[in-house]
Parts: C-alpha cells; structure tokens; sequence
C-alpha cells in the first residue's frame, strides 16, 4: 500500500470503522498474534538451542572419552548459554551416578527446557480461538441490525451498517486467525523436531558419562 496514497488510508479506515467496534478486539488480537510470532523467531533460532559447532563436538564425543579431552568440552558446556550446552552441563554433572539417575536428571531439565521454547504458543492458540469468534459475533450483531431495520418502513442506511459490520467483521477474524494457524503449526513442528534432535545427542551425552565413569573406576 503506497502511505502517500490518501484513497488507500480512507478504504482501510472504511473497512474498521464499518466493522464496529468488533474491530477492536480483533486488530488487538493481531496485535498480539505479531507481536508473538517475532518473538518465536527470535528465541527459536537455531543457534540458540541446537548449535552446529556444539552438535558436532557432541557426535564426537566418544572420541573426546577416547582422547581424554572430555573435560575441555565439558568447558564448552559450561560456558554455553544454548539449550543443548545446559542439558549437556546437567548430564556431566551428574556423572558419577547410575546412567538410570543421569537420564532421570537429563529429562528433567529436558522438559523445563521445551517448556521454555513453548513459551508463546499458548498465546497463539487463543487468538487462533478467538479471533474468528470474534468475527463471527460481529456478523451476528451485524445480522441483528439487518433484521431489525428490515419492512416496510426499512432504514436503508443501517441495513447497509449491518451488512458492513457482518462482512468486515467475518473477513477481519479470519484474517487474523488464518496466519495465526500457519505460524503456529510452523513453530509447533520446529519444536518437535528440535526436541527430538535433543533427545538424540543427549543419548549419546549420557551413554558417554557412563562410559567414563566406568573407565575411571576400573
């Protein structure tokens, strides 16, 4: 939409102000909805909570329990501020336990670490509830207006508000909720997968803690 382009301004202006107050809630939940999905493409980058340099030291982590360089990554873990680095940091601090104890405590911080990248959806599932109801309650009042105003004696005019508040309303809830849903699956489906991904690598963490306990107490 060109800003300098009055004509435009006034029909998007029209379509709210036809709407009805209805049009509030509704552009608050797009509000909401934007504000949400930046969030979730910020905090659910990948860097952030599977990084590749740290995935590769963790696939060679045998190798690292061969060499003896397990402490060295151990420092890699401690210093990280990723999802991977402080589940990591959990498995080798309890590493003079059972393996059962290592991966009780691993799926522990596991689950406060997927609670975290949850963080947000909840919101979006809301506004995905509520934003076509919404609509669907202006089209409904919009209906009311329609049929009170229709006879003999009709009021054109605020058969015409009626119309419009019905239509605007409908259209402005889907819109809203339509991305919504789209973004939502998005983020729900990279959560899965990087939740499996961590479940992967830290199976192999927690297979190598055992192994090096075992080999120090021999």
């Amino acid at each position: 939409m060109d800003s300098s382009d009055p004509a435009a301004w006034q029909t998007v202006w029209n379509f709210f102000r036809n709407g009805g107050w209805f049009m509030v809630p509704i552009l608050a939940c797009s509000v909401v909805a934007v504000a949400v999905v930046a969030y979730k493409i910020m905090t659910l980058a990948k860097s952030l909570i599977i990084p590749e340099s740290l995935v590769v030291e963790v696939e060679q982590i045998e190798e690292h329990l061969e060499k003896g360089s397990l402490n060295g990554l151990q420092d890699q873990f401690t210093a990280g501020e990723t999802s991977l680095a402080r589940l990591c940091k959990v498995a080798l601090h309890n590493a003079g336990r059972t393996q059962g104890e290592v991966q009780e405590a691993v799926q522990s911080a596991a689950r406060e670490e997927i609670v975290k990248m949850n963080t947000g959806m909840p919101t979006l599932e809301v506004v995905i509830t509520i934003a076509p109801l919404l609509g669907l309650l202006g089209t409904a009042s919009g209906l009311v207006i329609v049929f009170a105003n229709v006879g003999q004696s009709a009021d054109h005019a605020s058969v015409g508000q009626g119309i419009a508040m019905a239509l605007n309303t409908t259209v402005a809830g889907l819109a809203v909720a339509v991305p919504t849903v789209i973004a939502h699956s998005h983020f729900n489906r990279k959560i899965e997968l990087m939740a499996a991904r961590l479940e992967v690598l830290m199976g192999k963490v927690t297979s190598a803690c055992h192994q090096h306990v075992f080999f120090k107490n021999r």
